[in-house]
């Protein structure tokens, strides 16, 4: 991976002075914890130029009988259509921003890369470290939206199934991304079944980050990832609650330097718990 995972804000805002080399910047904020409608928000105040992109239509596909999740992974087709929507092309670099700690920013930046997209880059500190660096806003929709030529590849990046998944976490290291709490099966309110996949082991995707939503150094990333086991050498993978904060965790697997392929569970514990012959932990 040519490109490091994550751009600061004063490389960006050096960056989209020169039209040369101004890549295009995505916000997407979604109605998620953390955040308000996004497409409000967007139109309320966002990095000047930025384009924004429906997290729940882009991000994710349809859901279905529960297979596949809450967030099922998005068809190479209809990514690339969202993100043509969007202004991106292949030959152009791609920045992403949120307003929560990253988590669909994450999102984002997996897929882009997972379906062919060379350069892309998170914005450590999303939103707020933007405007806390005094960087001005714009508001209102960006109109005039050229169409890009993002061409969706076959997927690049390792993604499991639930199988997969089994097989990870009884041969190598499967981390689970989601709080403690909902890993050790307590206060689970988001899906309705509690606990973890056998043998999965904790690193809450939060802990990752710091108050202000920036990451972790590095050095403290590869300590953390090689604590539950996850130093490069063998498999390991990551899933989460429906795989966005699985996605976070993989991003900081590549911040760490320990992986830039940290597989990914995209059904995730939402898809796990479909089937009730598959076993559950606490």
């Amino acid at each position: 991976m040519d490109t490091p995972p994550l751009i600061t804000v004063a490389e960006l805002a050096a960056r989209i002075r020169d039209p040369l080399s101004a890549p295009t910047v995505l916000d997407i904020r979604w109605a998620g914890p953390g955040s308000a409608d996004g497409r409000e928000a967007f139109q309320q105040g966002h990095i000047p130029g930025a384009r924004f992109v429906d997290a729940m239509k882009v991000l994710s596909g349809p859901e279905t009988d529960g297979s596949g999740g809450r967030h099922p992974l998005p068809t190479p087709e209809s990514f690339e259509t969202g993100m043509r929507a969007a202004g991106v092309t292949s030959d152009r670099g791609v920045v992403v921003y949120d307003d929560w700690k990253s988590i669909a920013a994450a999102r984002a930046w997996w897929l882009l890369r997972h379906f062919g997209h060379e350069d892309v880059a998170v914005l450590d500190g999303g939103l707020g470290a933007w405007r806390s660096a005094g960087h001005a806003v714009e508001e209102g929709v960006n109109e005039g939206v050229e169409v890009g030529e993002f061409a969706a590849t076959e997927a690049r990046l390792h993604s499991l199934d639930a199988a997969g998944a089994a097989d990870i976490a009884a041969s190598g290291v499967l981390v689970d991304g989601r709080p403690a709490n909902r890993f050790r099966g307590e206060a689970e309110t988001v899906d309705p079944v509690a606990g973890h996949i056998p043998g999965a082991r904790s690193l809450p995707a939060l802990d990752l980050v710091r108050e202000d939503g920036t990451f972790l150094p590095p050095r403290e990333l590869k300590k953390r990832f090689k604590d539950v086991g996850v130093d490069g050498q063998g498999s390991a993978a990551t899933y989460c609650g429906s795989g966005f904060q699985a996605c976070h965790v993989a991003l900081a697997a590549a911040v760490s330097g320990v992986t830039e392929d940290l597989g990914v569970y995209a059904g995730s514990w939402s898809d796990w718990i479909t089937d009730p012959g598959r076993p559950i932990a606490t």
